[in-house]
Order: structure tokens, then sequence, then C-alpha cells
């Protein structure tokens, strides 16, 4: 689960971290209120959706030449302006695709005077089994860029789990950012509370991008963004209840409810498979045969047949699904009950797409049996490669 920029960092305002004092709205006309209460007087109004490259992103309702979806205002009337031109508009950046995000939220933010912007991120490095730090002096930039073209610039320190951040993490993050002086200072306190922030409440993913050093020579957090483990989530109240459920794709909310892992995709071919690793062995061979995939859909290893059946409506609510691949291996799961499911789904939403299923495994007899003597137009594979071929044939018709 994803969360906003200002609500990651009044989560890490709550641990000690330095931020920025700053207003989240969601009317243009809060916009006047937000401003003046911030110090001043320099703003910055930036777009809230949950995609990076906010700022080279460009807005689908304004002109090539408007300003991206961050902004730096000099006065409170230069906020509100750009709080009207940018609220309730399209921001197309470099991840969100051609679609872009319709912007519903805006952070007005007290501005900073920059001196160094740096990158900072924690992760599990699974390499190690570790958490670590990934830092570079190469700050609010296109870190993936980095990494490509200059990867020497930057550096991962595994943390100890044992141990946590020590005093030598500290010292070798501090020196691979050439912190010194009063940032050097800050960084003793900062590092070690980004680290259990990031364990205390099970993220996945803490990205700060950049984090500054300002000009009297303090460290503050300019951006923050948050990646949260779904799967520890029931553990986390107070997190769950930042959700923005405007941000996500409707098919993937709808698969939360039924505990399906499920991730949307651009392609073609509509997949539901038993398994994550068989789930990506057959998204693999679709696009072997020159298809892609239209989604990840993992219905687990005991699905039953309500299950199966709310997987398959989620994938056909998919406009861009021109065919569906069923590749179950039955093992706890059995195969009739998948064939049940499939069965009870097709009846209820109708088929309008071709639709491929390769049974194996526990009553794979009964499932096939249950699938031919259905009366509906489903074809039966032997293996993967021989439904990849088939589901692929059918959609090239």
């Amino acid at each position: 689960m994803n969360i906003h920029e200002y609500q990651a960092k009044a989560l890490l305002k709550g641990y000690g971290a330095p931020v920025a004092e700053g207003v989240a709205i969601l009317k243009a006309e809060e916009a006047e209120a937000a401003a003046k209460s911030l110090p001043g007087p320099l703003y910055v109004v930036k777009s809230q959706i949950h995609a990076g490259g906010r700022g080279k992103g460009k807005f689908k309702e304004l002109s090539p030449e408007a300003k991206g979806g961050v902004r730096l205002a000099k006065s409170i009337e230069d906020v509100v302006a750009n709080v009207k031109e940018m609220l309730g508009n399209t921001l197309v950046t470099a991840q969100t695709g051609e679609a872009g995000k319709q912007v519903n939220r805006l952070y007005i933010e007290d501005g900073a005077d920059i001196e160094r912007e740096l990158y900072c991120s924690l992760l599990v490095d699974r390499s190690v089994g570790k958490v670590a730090f990934v830092v570079s002096t190469e700050g609010g930039m296109d870190i993936e860029a980095v990494a490509h073209d200059t990867p020497e610039k930057i550096q991962t320190i595994a943390i100890d789990p044992e141990a946590g951040v020590t005093a030598a993490d500290v010292a070798n993050i501090s020196a691979a950012l050439k912190l010194d002086g009063a940032a050097g200072k800050d960084a003793e306190s900062l590092f070690p509370l980004l680290y259990k922030a990031f364990n205390e409440k099970d993220m996945s993913l803490l990205e700060i991008n950049p984090l500054i050093v300002m000009k009297n020579g303090h460290l503050r957090v300019l951006d923050a963004k948050m990646s949260f483990d779904g799967n520890a989530l029931f553990r986390h109240d107070d997190v769950r209840a930042l959700r923005d459920e405007t941000e996500e794709d409707a098919k993937e909310i709808e698969a939360s409810k039924w505990d399906l892992a499920y991730v949307a995709l651009d392609g073609n071919i509509g997949c539901m498979v038993n398994g994550a690793g068989l789930a990506m062995a057959t998204m693999d061979i679709i696009k072997l045969y020159g298809k892609e995939p239209a989604n990840f859909c993992d219905v687990g290893g005991g699905a039953g047949k309500e299950k199966v059946a709310a997987a398959f409506k989620i994938i056909t609510a998919d406009p861009k699904v021109e065919g569906i691949l069923v590749n179950i291996f039955g093992g706890i799961m059995k195969c009739d009950v998948i064939a049940e499911g499939v069965i009870a789904a097709v009846k209820e939403v109708g088929l309008k797409v071709p639709l491929v299923v390769r049974l194996e495994g526990t009553n794979v007899e009964l499932g096939k049996k249950i699938l031919n003597e259905s009366g509906l137009a489903i074809t039966a594979a032997d293996d993967l490669d021989d439904a990849a071929k088939k589901i692929v044939a059918a959609i090239n018709g």
C-alpha cells in the first residue's frame, strides 16, 4: 500500500524527522488560509498523486508550456493561482503513463533554502537478507538514470538487524553523502529514526528524494515516499486509515476484498493462476508467443469456488482483455473446485472473449469432465505451452 507525500511526512515527523511545515487541501477555497498559516515568503505547491516525476510532469488540460506538478510560489496570491490551475486536472508523468492521474489534493509547504540535494532510501536487500540504506549524492534526480549511468555514485549500507543502526553505520552513510558539521550531527539522529520507522511500520520502501542540506547546514526531508507490506497492515490501523482508494485501480481494490494477489498490467490476455511462481511463468510464456498479460492474478493455494468466481469477474471487468488463460496446478486447491468456480463466473457474467483452461494435479480428470460437460465455449489445454499457443491463436482469430 502506498500513501501520499504529506501523509508520509506526518508519519516521519512523529518519529522526530526534520520536515517543513505544510497543509494538505482538497478544495481551491482552502488555499489562501493554508498559505497564510505557513511562515513564507516562499511556498511550494505540490500535487499529491501516487507517482513519481511530478515536478517534470505536464497537465493534460493545460498548455505544454505550463508548469509541472510541483511549483514554487513567492506570494499567497501566487499560491492561490497555482492551486486553481492544478487542482482537478490530470497530471501525466513518466510513472503514470499517458492516462495520467487526476490531482484531487494538493500539499502547500513552506519553502526551503537548498544548499545540496541528496538521495536516501531504505528497502529490504534480499541479496543479504537485511534492511539497507541506499544513498547517493545525486539527489533530486531520476535515481534509475543515476544507477544506469553512474552506478558508482550509489552506495548500499546493510544494517545488522540485531544491532540496529550503529554509530559506525551512521558514519558510513554520512561519508557516502559527504555530510559534516551541522548536517553530520543531524545524521546521528535522523538515520536511526528512519530505520526505526521503517521496521515498526512494516514498510517495504521508504524513499527520501531529495534529502536536503539547507544553507544553514541542517538536514531536512524535502520529499518522502512510503510503501507498506500489505500482509502486515492488520497490525497498523493508523496506516490503513491513510489509504486513498481514488489512487488505486478499481480492480485491485475489489481483489483486495477477496484477498487476491492481483496487479493490473497493460496487456490483453487475462491470467488466473494459483501460485506466484506459476503466475510468473504463465506471463512469461504469453510474452514468448507475442502477446502481453493484462494482469497478475494469484488466487492462492486454498481458494474456494466463490473466490475463483470473484477473480474471474475481476479479470473480465478489464476492457483491455481479449482472451483469458486459466492455469491451475491442483495441490491444496482441487481442479474440480477451480472448474466449478470458472463455470459459475461464466454463467453470471457471460463469456465474450476466448477462454482457455489448463488444469493439472488433484482431481484433474474430474475438473476436465466438469468443464467439458458445462456446454460453455471453454477450450481445454494439455499443458502450459499448449495453453499459451491456444489463447494466442484464439485472439489472433
